[in-house]
């Protein structure tokens, strides 16, 4: 049967007894959601306090209610029934009955329709209109009122599936985590102005998969991309009243299906088409997930799906008045993840992307709420040890946003074992460093070693800190070389919204100019920065479109932007493009040096038997770094000193790695740095001089000679291998490698979109 007839037809083929709703089976109470097995569709949705549940059939364009059907059993808080000869296709929706008793936590209204939370595929868009609220606005009785409206007209609808797919060789890539570079990017945003993309596949999964714009991704040598939410989320009222979208999309409705404004047409599997594209290119899938809260609100939000089947269970209420929510979200409503059926809902989905759509990890939004008990935070929560015991999610990448707004909800380096956490002290520290904030050497220090006062514990790895310097909140890396303010008042909220504290700086001119010194600077800036992140212990994290100097005009907080300021331009300048090669060069290099992916944070511990420390941090006078120094405020510039016998991990091999000095500084004039003395008239390469971008080889200095570090610049040096040792031992592969890195720099340049005009 071809899936994409419509519902009527699918309906015909039901037993004329199932139409009038006088013959449905019992069913199973699982798997919960709507699942076709082949000859007909079981229907199971939990309420631990509805009285009955009537499941609405509508016709193929999900406009006109056609069929209402009440489920058959109640088994385990499970209402339950099967369709026999149902097939995919079928659009449905939920009435629940039970109490309205706002003060008890009970928000039931059988007139509102609601989603099914399994559902794989929604049908519609949300029309904001005073139906779909479960009490009659403008009441004297506010939320406790009861409305009595019928919301179908105005919801979106559950569809039933087929989940079949042909994966063919398609496999992990499995990219270990001291390989991963994360490269953050939205799925409309990144593809909606890219040429090569097709219009009628732009701003959707079928156009990211697109070969120009996956072979793009694939030349930065970027490993994994994390896209930022794609899970059926809703537009906000006092957004769409301003003729905005929420274009982040941390507004979720459906937490199995994919937007429906990301696909093409229905029934079509574009999301899997993509995994597999990507999987084929060598590059992983993270989804940014939001469980932390729903597209409900609190008292005042509308009856969409969770509201109406079950509020007492799906969200945390306050114990002394059930009528309001807990809001450690800042969104109106805080999803209860202490609740076994709604942690069900959780792993479900999770396993369901990772096992059905074969992403390779997430991101959690606002991760402290998922792990907050009833008492508070906890390392031990039950969603903790629930994702950390999982034999398919404990394989997988997991990342949380260590924060959240609610009581103790910074907890930044407390996750367990086997996650990785964003590191937001690390954004703070190098930002606040390269813009020339006195007394910064000694955090700066700390961020680059992987924050070992953060991590190093539990048996963590450097690896579990995710460091960035930008993020899809706040500003662009271009925007924090060019603004000094916050520049959001295309928001409609008079320029309200937004972080003011920015740690950005303009270098004499806000936002753009023609003045060539102050483009050298800039441009200078974000080479700094991203050879910061790039030699820096811990997985590093890019903004998309930062690597060629994307801008928003100098709005920091674009989540409502669905357009050419939250949009990447890919008509790229020409020193965008020099840009990318030089990106394109660095992550070469950092993944040609071992030494920067070792599993060792760094503590300048002294190891007596090879007779040096891991690291040791060095003043420009070329000795190590004293108290005095490291007092200083008004220091900016430094050394990192990564000694290879200390480097390499489980049998030591003298001599095993290479040995490097970068070399950091903040001041906005020359520096006179001098290289440390070796033995055996060894020499120092120059690898990386941001004041010198397009170098292309390996540059020697005899050992005694000084290097004058151009103001605001940050330098990387290799010490060439010992004489006589094994020309195949690490250090002797490190100068190998670097040097093919710089070849293939030099005769394989990025591909990417320039403007008419740029060679």
């Amino acid at each position: 049967m071809n899936i994409q007839n419509p519902t009527a037809s699918l309906l015909k083929s039901l037993p004329r007894a199932t139409r009038k709703g006088t013959r449905v089976e019992a069913g199973r109470p699982f798997p919960r959601g709507a699942t076709w097995d082949g000859f007909g569709v079981n229907f199971a949705l939990f309420s631990a306090h509805a009285t009955k549940v009537e499941l609405c059939i509508f016709d193929e364009k999900g406009e006109r209610e056609i069929e209402r059907i009440v489920l058959p059993e109640y088994t385990n808080e499970v209402f339950h029934g099967y369709l026999p000869d149902a097939r995919p296709g079928l659009i449905y929706g939920y009435r629940v009955h039970g109490p309205y008793e706002p003060d008890n936590g009970h928000r039931f209204n059988p007139n509102k329709l609601l989603l099914d939370p399994y559902a794989k595929q929604h049908v519609g868009e949300l029309t904001w209109d005073h139906a779909l609220f479960g009490y009659t606005i403008g009441h004297k009785d506010g939320d406790l009122s009861f409305d009595e409206r019928d919301s179908a007209a105005f919801v979106p609808k559950s569809q039933v599936i087929d989940p079949a797919f042909t994966w063919g060789t398609e496999r992990r890539p499995n990219v270990p985590w001291e390989r991963t570079i994360f490269y953050e990017t939205h799925v409309k945003g990144f593809t909606q102005r890219h040429p090569s993309v097709p219009e009628r596949d732009r701003g959707k999964f079928a156009g990211l998969a697109h070969h120009d714009v996956v072979q793009y991704i694939k030349s930065l040598g970027v490993t994994s991309v994390e896209l930022l939410p794609i899970h059926a989320f809703v537009d906000d009222s006092y957004l769409v009243e301003k003729g905005l979208r929420n274009y982040w999309g941390y507004n979720t409705l459906g937490f199995f299906a994919p937007d429906p404004r990301y696909m093409g047409t229905p029934f079509v599997n574009e999301f899997k088409e993509m995994v597999s594209t990507f999987h084929h290119a060598g590059l992983e899938v993270i989804l940014d997930v939001v469980y932390n809260h729903t597209a409900e609100g609190n008292e005042n939000g509308p009856t969409l799906s969770f509201k109406g089947i079950d509020n007492a269970s799906y969200y945390r209420l306050l114990p002394d008045n059930k009528r309001y929510y807990i809001n450690d979200t800042g969104t109106g409503n805080t999803v209860n993840t202490s609740h076994p059926r709604v942690m069900q809902l959780v792993m479900d989905s999770l396993r369901y992307w990772a096992g059905e759509m074969h992403v390779d990890g997430f991101r959690f939004d606002l991760a402290t709420i998922l792990a907050r008990e009833p008492t508070g935070f906890s390392e031990e929560s039950s969603f903790l040890h629930a994702t950390m015991q999982d034999p398919l999610l404990s394989q997988i990448k997991l990342i949380a946003e260590p924060w959240d707004c609610g009581p103790g909800g910074y907890q930044v380096g407390r996750f367990p074992p086997g996650w990785a956490e964003w590191n937001d002290g690390y954004r703070d520290t190098i930002r606040a460093y390269w813009k020339g904030d006195e007394g910064k050497v000694p955090a700066v220090a700390s961020k680059i070693s992987a924050s070992a006062d953060l991590f190093d514990k539990r048996g963590r790895r450097p690896w579990a800190s995710v460091n960035f310097v930008t993020a899809h909140d706040g500003f662009t890396l271009h925007d924090t070389v060019c603004y000094n303010d916050k520049h959001n008042e295309a928001n409609g909220e008079d320029n309200r919204d937004g972080h003011s504290h920015n740690l950005s700086y303009n270098h004499g001119v806000e936002g753009p100019t023609d003045d060539p010194e102050i483009n050298n600077v800039r441009f200078r800036q974000l080479r700094n920065f991203f050879s910061t992140l790039l030699f820096s212990r811990g997985t590093p994290m890019i903004l998309a479109g930062d690597e060629f100097a994307r801008t928003q005009g100098g709005n920091n907080n674009a989540y409502a932007q669905d357009n050419e300021i939250g949009w990447v331009d890919w008509n790229v300048t020409e020193e965008g493009v020099q840009l990318v090669e030089f990106v394109q060069k660095l992550i070469r290099l950092r993944q040609a040096l071992p030494m920067l992916r070792r599993g060792r944070f760094l503590h300048g511990t002294f190891d007596e038997e090879i007779g040096a420390k891991d690291v040791t941090w060095m003043s420009p006078s070329g000795g190590e770094m004293q108290d005095a120094e490291w007092n200083d405020t008004g220091a900016r510039c430094f050394g990192v000193l990564l000694d290879g016998r200390a480097q390499s991990e489980g049998i030591r091999r003298v001599g095993s790695d290479a040995t490097m000095l970068l070399v950091l500084n903040a001041h906005h004039d020359v520096v006179n740095f001098k290289l440390p003395s070796a033995p055996g008239g060894r020499r120092w390469a120059c690898i990386i001089d941001t004041n010198m971008p397009d170098r292309d080889e390996l540059v020697p200095f005899e050992f005694e000679t000084d290097y004058m570090a151009t103001g605001r610049s940050f330098l990387v040096f290799l010490l060439e291998p010992e004489n006589g040792t094994d020309s195949s031992d690490d250090a002797h592969q490190a100068f190998a490698h670097v040097a093919e890195a710089f070849r293939q720099a030099a005769i394989d340049r990025v591909h990417i979109m320039r403007p008419e005009g740029v060679d």
